[in-house]
């Protein structure tokens, strides 16, 4: 109870400190020189201080907000150190290969922050067609279709709809005032539509929870009708195929250039990176930064 209530005391001085940008750095050398440092919380021998929770609050973070972060904190310090004792007490522990695994994770973090901010400074994020052709034309092998997709046009309406034979002719328009006129047919009365454009779309996604979604064969549903309409007890299901592929086929290009686009900048990063410890190493090496003795 003592130990809580000491708690709570440190986190309304923790989080005060933190709206008036108390810096990390000063408290510790002030505690230093003032020769002892303030413990909040013990787990047998080992303490957790004051100016190792300071930075954990910043001044956007306010209120019971900032109590609650301090809190959970300093619980979780709690339990980590409880669960390290018990481990000590029950299995042998190789330190030097643990300090090994922190020492690695430690400049794992580092060099990964450092890369990222290499990257972001040095990164070109625009992707050109030629770049997109390019890929998709050396790497088809890799772009094979999982399932069956579609260009054309879908639309659910219920079956009281208005209009439902204009709604047939503006299924096949290609002028302009038409095909707005469709749109704004389907804003009005459809609950669920896609209409026709460049892109490619997948057919089981498009038809989920639909009459159409029951077809046994969809290949040869797709091979054998470029227009199909049905229904169910409340609605009304209307697609024109303009174009299909079928699984295990090759994938066209418009519908993976996402993919590919987001392949090429990875492989970006990941040569900017490579660069990145390159350069260092030749610089460090130039400059006789480090040195392997032989014992």
């Amino acid at each position: 109870m003592i130990l809580r209530k000491t708690i709570n005391a440190v986190i309304v001085f923790l989080v005060s400190l933190s709206f008036q940008g108390c810096d990390l750095i000063k408290m510790k050398k002030d505690k230093k020189g003032a020769g002892e440092r303030a413990a909040i919380a013990r787990v047998n021998q080992t303490y957790l201080y004051q100016d190792e929770v300071a930075g954990i609050v910043s001044d956007k973070i306010k209120g019971e907000d900032s109590i609650a972060r301090v809190t959970s904190y300093i619980d979780s310090w709690i339990r980590k150190q409880l669960l390290i004792n018990e481990a000590l007490k029950n299995i042998d522990i190789d330190e030097a290969e643990v300090e090994r695994k922190i020492l690695d994770y430690r400049y794992s973090l580092i060099g990964y922050q450092y890369q990222n901010y290499y990257i972001k400074k040095n990164m070109l994020d625009s992707v050109t067609e030629n770049e997109i052709q390019a890929y998709y034309q050396s790497h088809q092998d890799n772009f094979i279709l999982k399932q069956n997709i579609i260009q054309g046009i879908y639309i659910k309406v219920p079956k009281g709809a208005p209009r439902l034979a204009r709604l047939k002719e503006l299924i096949y328009a290609n002028k302009p005032k038409e095909l707005n006129e469709l749109k704004s047919y389907c804003l009005s009365f459809s609950s669920v539509y896609h209409l026709a454009d460049s892109s490619w779309i997948e057919f089981d996604k498009l038809v989920v929870n639909s009459p159409l979604a029951e077809i046994p064969n969809k290949i040869q549903f797709l091979k054998s009708y470029a227009y199909y309409e049905t229904a169910d007890a409340e609605s009304m299901y209307f697609l024109k195929i303009d174009g299909y592929k079928i699984s295990d086929n090759i994938s066209p290009l418009e519908f993976v250039k996402g993919d590919i686009k987001n392949i090429i900048l990875n492989k970006r990063k990941v040569e900017l990176a490579h660069k990145l410890e390159e350069q260092v190493y030749e610089r460090a090496t130039k400059e006789k930064e480090f040195e392997i003795f032989n014992n």
